[in-house]
């Protein structure tokens, strides 16, 4: 192998990913803009390397198969980028939001008042990963719920003294539930496999910066069941206003994520199933793939 710089400085544009080697170890690795193969560092902690802005000692590369998705050849295998050890969720930061949003529910006046006061929608998603997958993971619908969809996001990873990335969010969730009574919120967002994450991470050049957003389900033959696409230009909150309001008197810890909504909503007759496929792409950051499985909770509670 060729002599690699001991060091280097991360730089905007970088995207970022935790892998599985050959040897079953985690390492970090990046991909620099227009590069087409995975430098792999000495390093497993990826917040380390965000807070510190600088990669260690390079110890591989690997040529991408899919420089989009970072997809790599066996026996390499991508993880989630960050194991968030909380990870938040904003609602009703687009308009198109508020309006499915109100279009679902029974209490119509809820949403429009969320969305036009000062203070956003903010929601624990999941906690230590217990509900999050990464890159070619299933999601899941809950079993109960009869109508669960994809919800296409920007996130970002959140450092003790500001944000430190971005990537792509999936914040799965059963609007037949949430809609029925907005207390129903946390059954309709929290469960196993509701939240996805990856595949990468970006630094950007510019946290204001427009970033377009994909998103595609595909049932088992990959033909479109919905595709819709949007941009950050139509968020209503900034990520700066976001950030301010979840550390309110809220000791949210280094490493965490927020999910900052969505303004791509699927209609009322396509709902996830068994079999079907995800697709999120974001600008700069590339494609988050996850096929959708089964329930794998009880749908009785006197089963618990």
């Amino acid at each position: 192998m060729s002599s690699m710089p001991a060091r280097t400085r991360l730089v905007a544009g970088t995207r970022l990913v935790r892998v599985s080697d050959r040897d079953g170890r985690v390492r970090i690795g990046a991909v620099r803009p227009g590069e087409e193969q995975l430098t792999v560092y000495a390093a497993e902690d990826m917040l380390a390397v965000l807070e510190r802005g600088e990669l260690p000692e390079a110890v591989d590369r690997v040529p991408l198969v899919d420089p989009e998705t970072c997809e790599l050849a066996e026996p390499w295998r991508l993880l989630v980028p960050v194991v968030a050890p909380e990870t938040w969720a904003a609602g009703v930061t687009y308009e198109r939001s508020r309006a499915a949003r109100v279009h679902e529910s029974r209490v119509l006046d809820v949403y429009d008042l969320v969305y036009e006061d000062e203070r956003p929608e903010l929601f624990l998603k999941d906690a230590a990963g217990r509900r999050t997958v990464g890159p070619g993971e299933p999601i899941a619908a809950r079993g109960d719920a009869s109508w669960t969809v994809p919800e296409a996001e920007l996130a970002v990873v959140l450092g003790a003294r500001g944000p430190l990335a971005l990537t792509i969010g999936n914040d799965v969730s059963s609007r037949d539930i949430e809609g029925a009574n907005p207390l129903y919120l946390p059954q309709a967002k929290i469960y196993g496999r509701a939240c996805a994450l990856g595949h990468a991470l970006l630094v950007p050049e510019n946290w204001e910066a427009r970033f377009e957003i994909e998103c595609r389900i595909l049932d088992r033959h990959g033909e479109p069941l919905f595709a819709e696409q949007t941009s950050t230009d139509s968020m209503r909150r900034s990520i700066a206003e976001l950030i301010a309001f979840l550390r309110r008197d809220n000791p949210v810890p280094a490493g965490s994520v927020l999910l900052t909504g969505t303004g791509l909503v699927p209609p009322d007759d396509v709902s996830l199933a068994p079999g079907q496929w995800v697709e999120i792409r974001i600008s700069g950051i590339g494609a988050l793939r996850n096929p959708v499985g089964a329930s794998t909770g009880p749908t009785d509670p006197e089963e618990d």
